[in-house]
């Protein structure tokens, strides 16, 4: 290909040296083939790129075609059902109810419902019209002076630099208006969080972001100070994150404006990635201790923790050690595998941590076996989107349920799979000034809460449909597998006395 190069150049050079030749207007030829040939010829001796050594010009076509290929897959070669992390159907879901527009399915499922993985829910012939209320859950033990009232279905951990500021203002709007918390993620309790006035848990990660000393560790006074602002509702501790367990965080030096370093208190421009663990504890007790600290601290707010399951053994001597000390989280959010990252190695989203549905499991037996699910509230979180996920989280052990991605969606992912290059073309998942301008807070706000309603909407039209009225009504026994008729219990608690359809 190199000599066809030279042989095409050397062509096209003396062709259109005689056209100018005989016709002046084709000097400006040159002006495009001059810069074409002096490339190639760069190309040619160049050493980094052998694609471009080989193919001068040709070669570039190779990384334009890659460039596009995810709108490629997307636009043009994607079915409906397919796509991940979430299918066309899903997504094209969570829009139609963020705009409030019809969000019905025509002409019959597309899903293999033959298939070993399709489930459903078991309906009841006494079917009753849905109810008027949304259900509710109340997040607080005992040792909690601030119970707090929580949706089923809450915007989970997104910070103010994986995220825009518009976008974070947009969910905190649509939060306000809908009477569901919103996440702060571990960026920190920033000013784009407190615009809209919606309810917050201040999520307190590894490297302290918003409550820290100068060099990183934990600061009592700068969390007292901030953990008093009134819409701060619950305190999150991140153990660690489903998409990225044992790794810690990662804010692409792209996105650390110097506006996002003052927040987190690091020095903008650079890679921040947090520590892997916590400087404040290394065992259960400190865990149990730190928790006593927050709570106190806060005036006796609800304080839990987040963490992907790993090691089954270290929850269970966490559930021992409350056990005997008496104190315990006022909830625990249990992080699936497949949960969603800003940025994250590929190893650690497809190889680390267990998935949601058997860590939920584990960790609503594990707390019922030491006599402390009554007190603990479990949030379960990674890709819950529908009315059904929600239903089938409760009846795997949730009582409420945290989404991050399909809150992406309603203000204007399109899963482009860009959040860590710093280009999401929609203005979401970056701090480049020109694409967050065309993310609009108002509309997108709007939408925000149109989702939550329209799905609360359907999540009381499935308990209808199963002739109860609450969620804590659902169990695993009214899901089935579609293709046998048996029920999940088989599947998900094989010695349950519930291991049976009636």
């Amino acid at each position: 290909m190199r000599h066809l190069f030279y042989n095409i150049t050397i062509i096209l050079v003396i062709f259109f040296a005689i056209l100018a030749y005989y016709y002046e207007q084709w000097i400006w030829a040159f002006l495009i083939i001059g810069p074409i040939v002096l490339i190639g010829v760069y190309n040619r001796f160049q050493k980094r790129h052998t694609i471009l050594r080989n193919f001068p010009i040709l070669g570039y076509f190779r990384y334009f075609f890659e460039m596009i290929s995810p709108e490629i897959q997307q636009y043009f070669i994607e079915r409906t059902t397919d796509g991940k992390p979430f299918s066309r159907n899903h997504r094209a879901l969570v829009y139609r109810r963020a705009k409030d527009v019809n969000d019905t399915h025509p002409f019959g499922t597309q899903l293999e419902i033959t298939g070993e993985n399709y489930e459903a829910i078991r309906h009841s012939i006494y079917a009753t019209p849905p109810v008027s209320e949304i259900p509710r859950v109340i997040v607080g033990s005992k040792a909690c002076k601030h119970p707090y009232s929580a949706s089923i279905l809450n915007v989970s951990a997104m910070s103010f630099g994986s995220l825009s500021k518009n976008a974070i203002m947009a969910l905190n709007h649509g939060a306000k208006k809908g009477h569901f918390y919103h996440n702060t993620g571990e960026g920190g309790l920033s000013p784009y969080h407190l615009e809209g006035g919606g309810d917050l848990v201040w999520q307190i990660g590894t490297g302290y972001f918003g409550c820290r000393t100068e060099d990183g560790d934990f600061d009592p006074e700068k969390f007292k100070e901030k953990a008093a602002h009134e819409q701060v509702k619950m305190i999150e501790i991140k153990i660690s994150q489903g998409a990225k367990p044992g790794h810690g965080g990662v804010l692409p030096g792209e996105k650390n404006t110097p506006e996002i370093a003052k927040i987190r208190g690091v020095i903008p421009h650079t890679t921040i990635v947090s520590p892997p663990s916590h400087r404040k504890f290394s065992d259960p007790e400190g865990l149990i201790k730190f928790i006593s600290e927050l709570r106190e601290l806060s005036d006796g707010k609800p304080v839990g923790f987040k963490l992907c399951i790993g090691r089954t053994e270290e929850f269970i001597d966490l559930c021992a050690a409350m056990k005997k000390s008496g104190v315990v989280p006022d909830f625990i959010t249990v992080d699936g595998a497949e949960g969603g990252t800003g940025a994250a190695p590929l190893e650690f989203s497809d190889s680390v941590g267990i998935p949601l549905e058997p860590a939920l499991i584990f960790v609503h037996r594990t707390l019922e076996k030491f006599g402390l699910r009554q007190e603990v509230k479990v949030i379960a979180s990674g890709k819950v989107l529908t009315a059904f996920s929600i239903l089938r989280m409760r009846a795997l052990g949730a009582d409420m349920c945290n989404s991050a991605r399909a809150f992406m969606f309603t203000v204007g992912c399109i899963q482009a799979l860009r959040c860590n290059t710093n280009d999401c073309p929609t203005g979401v998942a970056t701090q480049n000034k020109m694409l967050v301008k065309g993310l609009v807070v108002e509309e997108k706000a709007e939408r925000v809460f149109n989702f939550h309603r329209n799905t609360m909407h359907a999540v009381l039209e499935l308990l209808g449909a199963c002739g109860v009225k609450h969620t804590n009504e659902i169990n695993i026994s009214m899901f089935v597998k579609g293709d046998e008729m048996v029920a999940l219990t088989n599947k998900y608690f094989p010695d349950s006395v519930l291991n049976r359809v009636d």
